[in-house]
């Protein structure tokens, strides 16, 4: 085998100009959500942020034709057809609240919130509105992880007995000011990332185990800033999540391993190295006696694959059915989430299906 026929662009449907209203109009709204959507030719309609000037800069940098003094404006506008939504998770289900009141279908930020109880409300709020809502997990749409998922879903590397992601980097923390102050850091806001892709490739995992500390010189930077999670399956698969964002001396390291009874991924994650700039991914497939096999990544992380979220919200809109980071299912990546959490504070291991509202 010298060739590898991959698909892991992400797909656009057939309509592609529902109205977009931006809430938030922040850092990452600004460097990934916009080159995103306009590399896809979305429609871009409105936006709205506490600050009104940086909502004015966005509008003027991306020819967003309104630009709104409070959400109900925004809201009110029969152009907004979808809602992005790009906020703390302790202010999101207030807006959710009221975008779901209006009617809108609305694409929500990660973690969907930082209490278990309060995601399980903004699911319900958008089930009884009768609305498409999803998330922001476009890690699923990164090169290298959605080329991961067809590879493995063509069998080419049999059954799944290995999975690890680990990350050793110097975290810019000073580009999210707001995070210093939160005592659940890590997992909640970075690795929930590599979490939700290992369930998007193999699934719910039965167990969770989790360490984290601190590094001695992170300042004003409150929660964990190292961890190790483990995720045991009840098919014997074991998945590795350790990241460490205090590599202040080592050169940067963002590697992916999926190892299977047939054969085995290789990758980088690009992003992390010289994160936002980052670079393409990389992926190699293995299978012993053979010469490996390189699969060609030419997209990034951030912006294109916050292409994917938007994306298949609008198809789920377009075709009635669910998106394919549809909430209620992300409901799963916060019970894996909150366990790891569980597990590092009473120091055992914690089922996912133990974390309710």
């Amino acid at each position: 085998m010298t060739h590898l026929n991959v698909d892991w662009r992400p797909k656009l449907g057939r309509k592609t100009d529902y109205g977009i209203g931006s809430i938030g109009c922040g850092g990452i709204v600004q460097y990934a959500h916009m080159p995103a959507y306009q590399k896809a030719g979305f429609k871009l309609v409105a936006a709205y942020d506490l600050n009104r000037e940086t909502a004015e800069k966005l509008a003027a940098d991306n020819q967003i034709p309104n630009v709104y003094d409070t959400l109900d404006e925004l809201l009110a506008d029969p152009a907004v057809e979808v809602v992005d939504i790009a906020v703390p998770p302790w202010t999101q289900l207030a807006i959710v609240e009221k975008v779901a009141a209006a009617g809108k279908h609305m694409l929500c930020q990660k973690p969907l919130s930082d209490t278990f109880s309060e995601a399980v409300k903004i699911v319900e709020l958008g089930r009884q509105a009768g609305i498409k809502q999803a998330i922001n997990h476009q890690m699923r749409w990164d090169a290298g992880i959605a080329a991961s998922k067809d590879i493995i879903e063509q069998g080419l590397i049999g059954t799944p007995t290995d999975a690890q992601i680990q990350v050793t980097c110097e975290t810019p923390w000073h580009m999210w000011p707001w995070l210093a102050a939160v005592p659940g850091l890590e997992i909640m806001f970075h690795s929930i990332h590599y979490l939700d892709s290992i369930r998007f490739l193999f699934g719910d995992p039965e167990w969770v185990t989790s360490r984290h500390t601190r590094y001695p010189e992170q300042g004003e930077v409150k929660g964990e800033t190292k961890t190790v999670t483990v995720l045991d399956y009840q098919s014997g698969l074991q998945a590795l999540v350790a990241v460490n964002h205090y590599n202040l001396h080592g050169e940067t390291s963002a590697v992916f391993k999926f190892i299977g009874t047939e054969g085995a991924i290789e990758g980088t994650i690009g992003l992390m190295y010289d994160y936002p700039a980052g670079r393409p991914d990389t992926l190699v497939y293995r299978k012993r006696g053979q010469d490996p096999v390189p699969v060609e990544l030419d997209e990034m992380w951030i912006p294109d694959a916050f292409v994917g979220p938007m994306a298949g919200l609008m198809m789920a809109i377009e075709q009635d059915t669910t998106p394919p980071t549809d909430t209620l299912d992300n409901l799963n990546t916060l019970r894996v989430v909150n366990a790891a959490y569980r597990s590092a504070a009473e120091n055992r291991s914690v089922r996912p299906s133990d974390i309710q509202a």
